[in-house]
């Protein structure tokens, strides 16, 4: 076969889907050079050629890239268990309405769980069982620049519709994402978009598959759940899980074991928007699969919208995102019954639930200062 750099520019590309110039001459005719393979005369120079070519070329491996991270994020959907339509049971007269000030702005409720199968039939729950660990509001600002998670204790002593005071944790159990949609947007007014049940267990999985997360711990705290040495350090998945399971030693009980889920899940964020993850597709992808895998959401939140709003915070930084706690009475714990519980500050609860329906949390914050969650966690 002949040297190709031996060869002249243009017999290179004209010997694709034709004869070449000197095939031609070779059969008696005139060389091709400005002629077409017909005797016309080419109506475009050689670097058109050249561009139409790689062009082409480049089409088609746009195409098959395209291809492939649709293939990817099916798999990741696939991955996502999903409990139908949570609003639809809900009348319209009790949901919560949007106000127009508000514009683009979100909100998804968060719900930690240990077993995201409890989102399953909601014939199969009983009483007691299987509430929630964890409660949240995640507001997605209309600009897509910052964000914010408030967290409402578990045991916040609520009007459940349909089942008077209780603990708002009861909710998940009494009528699954459906009832706690409809007692979150009774207590806070808040239009809910989304829900979403995570399984902390799952989570293990999830700060393996990053190689762990950085927390920093002010002090030890033993108990019969385990050991979390104090000091800076990258927990694993079991050491992590220990983290956000303590509570009874610690000084501030439940409110403290709420700071920590809430720094874990930063911990997570600030791991997986990391250059060291997002530049492994390896890494990314294992953690991306651990994540989904824990997931389950509303049938309305698809992969399209979940990967829109991860596009739409690409690059912003997670000390953006403002985690606290829903204002709290006082005194903040109490008995009803035989049950310990919490009280919620009415008052100051519906300046803030008024920030979050206009889309107004940063001036939330700037004005009443709440006690936004530090870098050191207790």
């Amino acid at each position: 076969m002949s040297d190709i750099r031996e060869r002249p520019f243009d017999d290179v590309f004209d010997g694709f889907g034709g004869s070449t110039s000197h095939e031609v001459a070779a059969a008696g005719e005139p060389p091709r050079g400005r002629r077409g393979r017909r005797g016309r005369t080419s109506r475009y120079p050689r670097w058109v050629k050249v561009v139409a070519i790689l062009g082409t070329a480049a089409l088609f491996v746009g195409v098959g890239f395209k291809i492939a991270v649709r293939e990817w994020q099916q798999s990741l959907d696939k991955n996502i268990e999903r409990f139908g339509d949570p609003f639809q049971a809900i009348p319209k007269t009790d949901r919560a309405t949007v106000d127009p000030v508000a514009g683009d702005a979100s909100n998804i409720l968060l719900l930690g769980s240990d077993s995201r199968v409890s989102a399953g039939n909601p014939e199969d729950w009983k009483a007691g069982a299987q509430r929630t660990d964890a409660i949240m509001i995640l507001h997605l600002t209309a600009d897509r620049k910052t964000a914010s998670v408030t967290s409402i204790p578990r045991d916040s002593w609520v009007e459940i519709p349909g089942h008077g005071k209780n603990k708002i944790n009861a909710a998940f159990s009494f009528g699954g994402p459906t009832l706690m949609v409809r007692t979150i947007e009774s207590l806070t007014g808040v239009r809910i978009d989304h829900v979403v049940v995570i399984d902390f267990t799952g989570f293990k999985q999830i700060t393996d598959a990053l190689g762990g997360v950085r927390i920093c711990v002010p002090k030890t705290v033993s108990d019969k759940i385990g050991t979390v040495k104090s000091g800076c350090q990258t927990m694993g998945g079991e050491e992590a899980l220990q983290y956000v399971r303590q509570r009874k030693t610690l000084a501030g009980g439940d409110f403290d074991r709420v700071r920590r889920q809430q720094n874990w899940i930063r911990a997570v964020l600030k791991k997986l928007s990391a250059r060291g993850t997002l530049a492994n597709p390896l890494k990314l992808n294992s953690a991306l699969d651990a994540l989904t895998s824990a997931t389950a959401s509303d049938n309305a939140f698809t992969i399209d919208e979940m990967s829109e709003i991860a596009l739409d915070y690409q690059g912003a930084d997670v000390s953006d995102v403002a985690f606290f706690t829903a204002p709290l009475a006082s005194p903040s714990t109490g008995k009803e019954g035989s049950q310990s519980v919490v009280y919620l500050d009415d008052v100051q609860g519906r300046i803030l639930w008024e920030a979050v329906r206009k889309d107004k949390v940063d001036e939330y914050i700037a004005t009443y200062k709440p006690r936004v969650l530090g870098q050191k966690v207790s």
